[in-house]
């Protein structure tokens, strides 16, 4: 409502959370076979894992869309990038919570630890994303000259046992934590290239950003 209000508002790019973008059917029933920006968590009561402030995240990004120009050009341009779980490196002294949950394997952080698995209930295995990437994506979406709508951030798709099975091959002086999750049933495809279809070029793969959270956790202090 600011934008609209401000009338020189060209562009709004919000930044959602992969969250609010679950392959889950309506019915609770299954998963679909792939994820990409047409997938919506389903908002309803049987959920009852989601937190009110998931179902925020969801509810938001489906009302900012709402803004974006309608056939006869009226409206704002709007993008919503719903970002994965984000690791890397920090400006700030302290590891940032969604580094915590990347890292918590190694950790044995059990509330970051059900973070992750939280998450790879919900989308059936994890989307995660550089903060550089995130950051680079914010200024392509402001510098291209035609976007709008909603666009993924996220350049790999990997379950908890992934995460598990490289940081035991990369770092065996830590003691990983195995997992439950039941990722044979959830053979989900990353169906998203919206973003990359624009133009758009990911720079860290799974195993940079991984190292990279471990690496920042090192600096700080927090392993």
């Amino acid at each position: 409502m600011a934008c609209v209000r401000a009338g020189t508002v060209k562009r709004l790019i919000y930044t959602a959370s992969v969250v609010s973008a679950s392959p889950l059917k309506d019915d609770q029933s299954g998963f679909n076979d792939f994820m990409d920006e047409t997938c919506w968590t389903p908002l309803n009561d049987s959920l009852a894992y989601l937190s009110l402030d998931d179902f925020h995240k969801t509810l938001a990004e489906k009302h900012v869309l709402r803004y974006g120009k309608n056939e006869n050009g009226e409206g704002l341009e709007v993008v919503t990038l719903p970002c994965g779980l984000v690791g890397g490196d920090t400006l700030q002294s302290f590891t940032p919570g969604s580094v915590g949950v990347l890292i918590s394997q190694v950790t044995h952080n059990e509330n970051a630890f059900k973070s992750l698995e939280f998450l790879e209930n919900l989308l059936g295995k994890i989307p995660i994303v550089h903060v550089d990437d995130v950051c680079e994506a914010h200024i392509f979406c402001i510098e291209n000259d035609s976007i709008s709508g909603r666009y993924f951030c996220a350049s790999s798709y990997i379950s908890s046992k992934d995460i598990e099975d490289h940081y035991a091959l990369h770092y065996p002086e830590f003691n990983v934590k195995q997992g439950n999750v039941d990722v044979l049933k959830k053979d989900i495809k990353w169906s998203s290239t919206k973003l990359c279809d624009k133009g758009f070029v990911y720079k860290y793969d799974t195993k940079m950003i991984l190292d990279d959270s471990i690496n920042c956790a090192r600096r700080v202090g927090h392993i």
